[in-house]
């Protein structure tokens, strides 16, 4: 079966439309049926127990002071603390019940018999077992005293501290706020067990699963997840029977005059985007050893290897759980986000032949920019969760606290500022072949990718701190998981492509047929199956279906992908290949991008799956393995393809960035399926035969077994630790060695430019 690239281009514009209307009319629906904040909570007697502002105070707390990277919210954030929504209505259950229990029988509920306890439980789940139907809220006295017993419960925890949770002291600055937290977790609790108007469960599906208040997975859950079973191996199949069926070139380097490094001039723009890989290089050591600090804090909460009882150092309070990991996250993204960056301004010379006028200063001024952003971003952080900046520019200028969109809004505007930087850096670099070719060609391609990445994340511009939670968490995936599963995954094949024809293996041409077909299938499954994520934050049924078919639909992208990563691999296992290990690289990126984003990704947005593991450490493997395993090793291999035109063939050594690629890909293989993955299995068991709090509880964590299989992660951390150490002294080294850049740039100093210019 043989596709025209023109028919490709209409099918993309039309599931671009499609995915438009879909989303478009999800943010509708959004607004419209999400959980109501009301006016007041009134009890029996009619006193007021909290008001609709206190409870946007509460949510304002919480951004504010960084909770979503201490626990999460609705499954939603980290995993290290707990989850609010989960810990309120189990804390609400058990003073519910010693509630009743003293006021019938004189005696605490743990110490009733199992009958008197029978009749209390049931008690507090007929309470609990109730529908909204506008107006303000009835409390039973039982709930006016739960909610007041929570209150005075998140004042010692996260005002006074509790080290054994990992909490600072002053985490929430004052008792009145951590009561307005309390206040927040609280209604999420209330719209997790109450039942929508006119339904039969809760805004939250009835998530989380908490027998004792009556939450337990529902009917369309299991339904839904059968259904997907049955698309996996429909899927799977098509997404072979495609790779097989449709005539795509298979990269070859056999009879083809592949274009040696020393063949290959460097223009001053290349120099320039060079430096963007030791900058992103920096950033990804500080995110790895603050990995490991992360992890270690899951053994010793308040310290890191006795420095704290030692030398009196309080780790805890200089360098809290939330604050790390919002930096964790945040590197993540910026150094993957940098490299890629270097690689679109580097990658257009090769191609064309064709340096702009003053094309390297520019691309300095945007690297400039960028470290701005990222100190401003990241020191922002630090004082706006430790309350140095009052006031509403805290979310300006300080941090949002949102996970993945931690840093105050001026910086986030600041990123976006860079994308569109770089997206003109680019049309100026690839003109030459911007022009020539038509609007569904290869380097238009990549334009759309990288412009859909500054478009997606126009989302996060959406809402404020008094936005609904649920509203707000619909906008927030929109940029997490369209950047990824959408733009992202997008602009991978884009570079991909992109590569194969600077390195002679594909026609451009060819290379636009399969980078549009990979993108028609991505867009196609990826956008929509953002709706995973909205099944228990109070969002309506209906994504139920839609996550599930679109999310199970995802695999086949990646099957393909796997089959593409296949035949490059293929294509470079010759020894006469020049770019063995820039493949490695890449071809290891679409392994991983199949076993972390495909088959763990699958397996826990199953819904009756995901219902009982949302926001467990079987999350935490899936999210490493895609994160670093597809998007890392692909920025990697980048980097590798760029040094190695960069420096003369003689004085190339590639020997410490291929001991640096098996301690990551070993380490990360260590670090999933040894440690994490494990871990993560067990909470799925304690969730299905507890409670999702009792999975996600610091009893559950200082288990023994628990903390056998926390230390069992060191080996795999410390290899991956080890490989971003060799990799930052390699680039030091290769720094001394790399070439000068041409002084006046021509098509003909570049091997491949005019052979793809004259490619019509």
């Amino acid at each position: 079966m043989e596709l025209q690239r023109k028919t490709i281009a209409k099918a993309i514009v039309v599931v671009f439309v499609f995915n438009l209307v879909v989303m478009g009319a999800g943010a509708w629906f959004a607004y419209q049926k999400a959980p109501p904040i009301p006016d007041e909570v009134v009890g029996p007697d009619g006193d007021v127990v909290v008001s609709g502002d206190a409870i946007r105070e509460g949510k304002t707390v919480f951004q504010k002071d960084g909770l979503m990277n201490h626990g999460s919210i609705l499954g939603n954030g980290a995993y290290y603390g707990a989850d609010y929504t989960a810990d309120a209505l189990d804390l609400k259950v058990q003073f519910m019940r010693n509630y009743y229990a003293q006021a019938r029988y004189g005696e605490p509920y743990d110490r009733l018999d199992s009958a008197d306890q029978a009749a209390v439980a049931d008690v507090v789940k007929s309470d609990l077992d109730d529908s909204y139907e506008g107006g303000a809220i009835q409390y039973t006295a039982a709930e006016v005293y739960a909610h007041e017993q929570v209150r005075q419960e998140y004042v010692e925890r996260y005002h006074e501290g509790d080290h054994e949770r990992g909490v600072p002291a002053n985490m929430v600055d004052s008792e009145e706020e951590a009561r307005a937290f309390a206040d927040f977790a609280m209604w999420t609790a209330w719209f997790s067990h109450t039942d929508r108007p006119g339904g039969t469960h809760s805004y939250t599906n009835d998530w989380p699963y908490q027998p004792g208040a009556g939450n337990d997975a529902t009917a369309a859950s299991m339904t839904w997840s059968v259904v997907a079973m049955v698309l996996l191996v429909a899927g799977a199949g098509l997404g072979i029977w495609l790779y097989k069926s449709v005539e795509l070139p298979e990269p070859s380097a056999e009879a083809i005059t592949v274009p040696e490094p020393g063949d290959v001039s460097v223009f001053p723009s290349q120099r320039a985007a060079l430096r963007f890989i030791p900058v992103a290089a920096g950033l990804f050591l500080a995110q790895v050893l603050l990995g490991g600090l992360l992890a270690h804090f899951y053994i010793e909460r308040a310290g890191f290897f006795g420095i704290e009882s030692i030398f009196g150092v309080p780790i805890l309070q200089l360098l809290p759980f939330a604050i790390a990991k919002t930096w964790h996250i945040d590197l993540g993204i910026l150094w993957i986000a940098a490299t890629w960056l270097g690689a679109g301004l580097f990658l257009p010379p090769l191609l064309t032949g064709y340096e702009p006028p003053k094309q390297s200063t520019y691309i300095n001024v945007l690297l400039g920019a960028i470290v701005v952003v990222v100190v401003g971003g990241l020191s922002g952080i630090w004082l706006g969760a430790n309350g140095y900046i009052d006031g509403s520019l805290w979310w300006i200028l300080g941090n949002e606290g949102l996970e993945y969109l931690e840093v105050g809004k001026l910086w986030q505007f600041g990123i976006l500022a860079g994308f569109l930087i770089w997206a003109a850096l680019a049309v100026r670099g690839l003109k030459p072949l911007l022009d020539r070719e038509p609007p569904y060609g290869l380097a238009h391609m990549i334009l759309y990718a990288g412009g859909s990445i500054a478009l997606l994340f126009t989302a996060g511009f959406l809402f404020t701190p008094e936005t609904n939670i649920a509203v707000t968490e619909f906008w927030r995936w929109w940029v997490v998981h369209m950047w990824v599963e959408g733009a992202f995954e997008f602009f991978i094949v884009a570079i991909v492509g992109l590569t194969l024809v600077s390195m002679n293996l594909l026609s451009r041409r060819s290379a636009e047929k399969a980078v549009m077909l990979q993108a028609l299938l991505v867009m196609g499954t990826g956008i929509i199956g953002v709706s995973h994520h909205y099944w228990w934050v109070g969002m309506p049924d209906m994504w139920v279906p839609i996550g599930s078919v679109f999310s199970t639909l995802e695999l086949i992208p990646l099957v393909f992908i796997l089959y593409e990563a296949l035949g490059q691999y293929r294509a470079m296992s010759g020894e006469s290949f020049p770019y063995r290990l820039p493949f490695m690289f890449i071809v290891a990126s679409g392994v991983w991008n199949f076993v972390g984003a495909g088959v763990l990704g699958f397996f826990i947005n199953l819904p009756l799956i995901n219902y009982y593991e949302h926001g467990t450490y079987l999350t935490v493997g899936h999210a490493h393995a895609a994160m670093f395993g597809a998007f890392g090793f692909l920025a990697l291999g980048m980097v590798t393809y760029m040094l190695q035109l960069s420096i003369d063939a003689d004085r190339w050594d590639g020997s410490w960035l291929r001991a640096a690629f098996w301690c990551w890909n070993v380490g990360l293989v260590l670090m999933v399926f040894v440690s994490v993955l494990p871990v993560g299995f067990l909470q799925l068991e304690t969730a299905f035969t507890g409670s999702y709090a009792a999975a996600r509880s610091v009893a559950f964590y200082d288990q023994p077994l628990i903390q056998t299989l926390f230390w069992a992660r060191l080996p795999g951390d410390t290899l991956i630790i080890l490989g971003t150490v060799i990799y930052a002294a390699d680039l030091v080294r290769k720094r001394f060695v790399l070439r000068q850049s041409a002084d006046d740039p021509s098509v003909e100093d570049m091997a491949v430019a005019e052979g793809i210019l004259g490619d019509d």
